[in-house]
């Protein structure tokens, strides 16, 4: 088995919150950082995945059992 995409902690953990549902503002608010660092990682995220939106971030997270 091929390993996945290396993201960072903060990215993982971001990645988790997405999974969850949750708006850039709400994780933003949980981790007491600002909504636009939330968005330069989502981003990252999605270019690290392959992917184009947040919907596609959290099959491909749960698929490769990133959270």
């Amino acid at each position: 088995m091929t390993p996945g995409p290396v993201l960072s902690p903060r990215e993982t953990e971001i990645l988790r919150k997405v999974v969850d549902g949750l708006s850039n503002k709400e994780i933003a608010d949980r981790l007491c950082i600002s909504k636009y660092t939330v968005g330069n990682h989502i981003n990252n995220i999605f270019r690290k995945l392959g992917v184009n939106d947040r919907t596609q971030a959290a099959v491909a997270a749960i698929k490769m059992r990133l959270v």
